[in-house]
């Protein structure tokens, strides 16, 4: 009988290499830096305190977004979604939302989740758009298959984009087929929608290397009050 660890590695995924999304800024137009960088799996947890709040908030759809995001969080950690990887927006250390992804193969792209926690400067705009730069530029990928699940969602990608449509392939969660973000997409949507500058300085790097939360009824009175919004 194999041991817990055997037993442990037939459960993962095998994993394919990935390159590390490097950190940049974006000035929003409060004037406040937000940073952009990826999470370790071992900074998981607290980025489910932050969404746990969320799951009952039914404005924009955020209780179905937050209960999937929850569940891929902990898959990521625990490893049981292939190639996943999570990015965060920090604004002086607070977290202003949270985007991820997987890859489906070396040239494929599966966009999951989009969610704003800090709400009215298009925080939500700015790292789904930084998730396709990920795909696009950094890991070298052709496309990124897509879909919405709220109103705000649609007009933020499969319009502003605007995004193809490839109804002939189901997207991994599920209601409508799958939308399309191209590499000409991607590089025509460039110039309007991708922001930030790199290197990010000395101080706002150390600003964002730990996240801090909002309280509770802070998130869900940015949720709740704010214009503006999450996938």
């Amino acid at each position: 009988m194999g041991s817990v660890t055997d037993l442990e590695a037939l459960l993962r995924p095998p994993a394919m290499d990935m390159p590390p999304y490097p950190p940049k800024a974006i000035t929003l137009a409060s004037g406040e830096q937000m940073v952009v960088r990826q999470v370790g799996r071992e900074e998981v947890p607290t980025l489910l305190k932050a969404i746990y709040p969320l799951l009952l908030v039914e404005r924009d759809f955020y209780d179905i977004v937050a209960a999937r995001l929850y569940a891929e969080l902990l898959a990521y950690k625990r490893y049981r979604v292939r190639d996943e990887y999570v990015l965060v927006g920090l604004i002086d250390g607070v977290l202003a939302g949270v985007v991820n992804g997987r890859l489906v193969d070396g040239k494929v792209g599966m966009s999951y989740h989009t969610m704003t926690i800090r709400r009215g400067l298009r925080v939500g705009s700015h790292l789904f758009a930084a998730k396709m730069e990920y795909h696009i530029e950094h890991i070298g990928q052709d496309e990124v298959l897509i879909v919405a699940e709220s109103p705000i969602g649609f007009r933020r990608w499969m319009i502003e984009y605007p995004l193809e449509k490839k109804y002939e392939v189901q997207h991994e969660l599920g209601g409508v087929p799958s939308w399309v973000l191209t590499r000409k997409t991607y590089f025509d949507a460039k110039p309007r929608l991708v922001s930030g500058r790199r290197p990010v300085p000395d101080e706002l790097v150390a600003g964002a290397a730990m996240i801090r939360l909002p309280g509770d009824e802070t998130v869900k009175r940015q949720v709740l009050d704010e214009k503006g919004g999450g996938r």
